[in-house]
Formats: C-alpha cells, sequence, structure tokens
C-alpha cells in the first residue's frame, strides 16, 4: 500500500520582475514537495494573492513593480495581516537596514538572491515553513549591532542588555532560544501560559525589542559568545552561502 502523495508547501512569490518570478518559481518546482500557486508583481496583487490563496509561505522582493522598496511599514502590515504566514525577503543584495527592517518586521527569513544558490531557495523555504528562521552569519550579525546600539567590535556593551534580566527571565529566553513555544516553556517552569506570555512581553520592554525574531536572533548572539554557557543548541542548523551555520529555531509571536 503506497504512502499516498507528496504535501505540497504552497507558494506565493511577489517580486518587480515576471522573469524572476518566473525562474524563481520554475525552480523551486522542480521539488516534488514545493508548489508556486501565484506569482504577482504589485503590492496590492500580492495582498490579495495572500488572501486568496493562502498560502504556506511567501517570498517577496524588497522591490515590486508599484514601489521600488516595499518599505518597513508595509512589511508590518504584511505581518499584522497575515499573522501565522512566515514570509521571507528577497534582496537583489545584502544590505544591513534592509535586514534589520525585514526581522524586525516579523520576516522569518532573508535571502540574498545575488549572494546565493538558487538551490538553496528550497532549502530556505523549508527551514522556514518548518518554523525556523533563515538566516546567516553575516544578517546575524547586522541584527545584533542594531539591537545594541553598538559597533561590531563594541563586545562589552553587547553583553549589557541581558544582564538586565532576572534569573528566571534569563531562563526563559534560554528555552525561547532553544525553540520551545510559550506553552513548552510555562509547562517546563510549571508556570502558565499566560505569565509566560506577559513575562516575554516585560523582557521586550526591557531588551527595548519589538518580536521574537529579535529577542532570538540576539540570544543566537550571545550563546555563540558562550555568554549563557547553559544554553544548549537546537538540533537543526542553517548554512547559507557556505557559511557557518546558525541555529535553526521554532519561532512565533509573543503567544505562540
Amino acid at each position: 500500500m503506497g504512502s499516498g502523495p507528496i504535501p505540497k508547501i504552497r507558494i506565493v512569490i511577489a517580486a518587480s520582475s515576471l522573469m524572476t518570478c518566473h525562474l524563481l518559481a520554475r525552480e523551486l518546482e522542480r521539488r516534488p514537495d514545493l508548489q508556486v500557486v501565484a506569482t504577482v508583481g504589485t503590492k496590492n496583487g500580492l495582498f490579495k494573492s495572500l488572501q486568496h490563496n493562502k498560502p504556506d509561505i511567501a517570498l517577496i522582493s524588497v522591490h515590486l513593480q508599484d514601489e521600488l522598496f516595499i518599505g518597513f511599514a508595509r512589511l508590518q502590515e504584511i505581518s499584522r495581516q497575515f499573522p501565522n504566514l512566515p514570509w521571507v525577503l528577497l534582496l537583489d543584495r545584502t544590505e544591513p537596514q534592509l535586514v534589520v527592517d525585514a526581522f524586525r518586521a516579523g520576516a522569518r527569513g532573508v535571502f540574498s538572491c545575488s549572494e546565493s544558490e538558487t538551490k538553496l531557495l528550497c532549502k530556505c523555504v523549508r527551514c522556514v515553513v518548518e518554523g525556523q528562521i533563515w538566516a546567516d552569519n553575516v544578517h546575524v550579525d547586522y541584527i545584533v549591532q542594531a539591537l545594541s546600539g553598538a559597533s561590531s567590535d563594541s563586545e562589552s556593551s553587547r553583553g549589557e542588555a541581558l544582564s538586565l534580566l532576572t534569573a528566571r527571565e534569563e531562563t526563559v529566553v534560554r528555552l525561547v532560544a532553544q525553540g520551545l513555544s510559550n506553552r513548552d516553556v510555562a509547562q517546563h517552569l510549571g508556570l502558565s501560559e499566560h505569565t509566560i506570555k506577559n513575562g516575554l512581553f516585560r523582557i521586550f520592554e526591557k531588551l527595548g525589542f519589538s518580536n521574537r525574531v529579535e529577542l532570538v536572533l540576539y540570544a543566537i548572539a550571545k550563546l555563540n559568545q558562550a555568554e549563557f554557557p547553559s544554553m544548549d543548541l537546537p538540533s537543526a542548523s542553517i548554512t547559507v552561502n557556505n557559511r557557518a551555520p546558525r541555529p535553526g529555531l521554532s519561532m512565533g509571536g509573543p503567544g505562540a
């Protein structure tokens, strides 16, 4: 008895160039588990497509036909209207501010088309749909620098933010960075899920973060600098552009 057809990951692609959409769709659909359900070139077309097709993931270029830079506010709007939809920002080249804005707006990944092999996009899609973040070392460094307000060589100021946390809050951050949901963290600590959710909001306020993605990316950097010595690495990892792997982590909003 056969195991049945392979479940397909449904993808919407938005880019200013229809040729780019076509090339990305052709590459993705070479894999039996990936299906591009729509390609669009405008911001209005993107929102209509997301509402109509209800994809598993969206790949959104920083430039669309009617908006050369889709903008931070527009990215936030995507996350607000489609809170359960993971999306990846597609860049022509890696730019620090675009990377930072994307993750702050709720992106689960940033993919540099000009710097990465297109076949890696398939892996990026699968990782993000599975609940992981797609980020390479350079992207994470941009986030850490922005969140710490420090230059890359100012290590002492990087360590100050997490020192603001209580022992319990630090434990919560460790567990979240390992990929645990709020429910899992609550069970691990013997607390209510509501308590964990409220606790995360307090942590965001203390550290000046706006969402869980920022918190986890920052925690990854602290982990790699051995400032959280008791934190265990998640089992999954992501490799982009042959750079050193970064942990792949289960993500969500404060209520996840």
